[in-house]
């Protein structure tokens, strides 16, 4: 079994965020005698340090325990740290890349990981990527965009395009939504979260990119949001108007199928459908292990979807 969605603090990383403790605004605070220290980075999206967030050794025996052979394993979403300047976070995400690929190689059978990237600096960004990825990184992780930018906005043209040349693998893994609306009843992780995805992915998709970015593969978390749900309506809205159709030689759907999905959906009625309109080989067995949000251990599927994902 594979798990595609996964993720890990290394050590290395820990130690850098307290030897930069105030310039990034990192605090701990156990909330409770039964639960670990919980991280926050300049204000924002608290997370409980677990055990198998940040030892390798627990961490590999839980997946083991799992029956996971194989983890593709990420960075976390609350150490982008793309508010930061980008000499900062250039330096954070050296550390990290480097971590996870020095890792990477010790448990070759176990593991592969994707790079994170100072994605506030688009031609950094590329470095980072192309760097990480002769390291023998898989590709990178990258939020759906930043500072009210989505990922067509033109300054990202340095990313995509060193990601196409590489061929590699961008996964994209939303923030918590700061909609005001919001605020109560883990809305921001129950619906934000995936709504993010929807709104990235569908603008992606309206905007020609995948077309101009043909090798890039780009990997949706959970699901890929609320978009396999409702792309029949984007599939009329092509029909209707130019501003749909405009920039696409085909109808969503087609470039739907373009996509990877991940198996972070807690329902088989809902998976058998993403499966059935995507194909199988598209769709990866996922977790978002350890977070507590997580479908652990992953659905057992077809090995398709990881083998087209893999493949250079």
């Amino acid at each position: 079994m594979y798990d595609m969605h996964t993720h890990f603090i290394p050590p290395e990383l820990l130690t850098w965020i307290r030897d930069h403790q105030k310039t990034i605004d990192a605090t701990w605070e156990r909330k409770s005698p039964k639960q670990n220290e919980f991280l926050t980075i300049n204000g924002k999206w608290g997370f409980e340090l677990k055990e198998s967030f940040v030892n390798p050794i627990k961490y590999l025996k839980e997946q083991a325990q799992a029956g996971v052979e194989h983890s593709l394993i990420s960075p976390i979403p609350q150490l982008f740290m793309y508010e930061f300047s980008s000499g900062i976070t250039s330096e954070m995400v050296h550390v990290y890349n480097q971590s996870l690929a020095d890792w990477s190689r010790q448990h070759p059978e176990h593991i592969s990981a994707l790079a994170t990237v100072c994605l506030q600096d688009p031609v950094q960004a590329a470095e980072d990527l192309r760097s990480a990825m002769n390291d023998g990184l898989k590709g990178a992780i990258i939020g759906p965009g930043l500072s009210g930018k989505l990922l067509t906005n033109e300054c990202f043209i340095p990313f995509w395009e060193e990601a196409n040349t590489q061929r590699a693998i961008v996964f994209i893994h939303p923030l918590l939504s700061e909609d005001p609306r919001l605020k109560q009843r883990m809305m921001p992780n129950l619906i934000g979260v995936p709504w993010e995805t929807t709104v990235c992915a569908t603008d992606l998709l309206l905007s020609g990119l995948l077309d101009r970015y043909p090798y890039v593969k780009i990997l949706l978390a959970h699901g890929g949001g609320f978009l396999p749900y409702q792309i029949g309506r984007l599939d009329k809205g092509y029909e209707k108007w130019q501003s749909v159709s405009g920039a696409l030689q085909a109808p969503p759907i087609e470039y739907l199928r373009r996509f990877w999905f991940d198996t972070v959906l807690w329902n088989p009625d809902t998976l058998q459908y993403l499966t059935t309109l995507v194909g199988e080989d598209r769709v990866v067995p996922g977790s978002d292990y350890p977070f507590d949000l997580c479908a652990f251990p992953p659905v057992a599927l077809s090995v398709l979807g990881v083998q087209s994902l893999l493949a250079k």
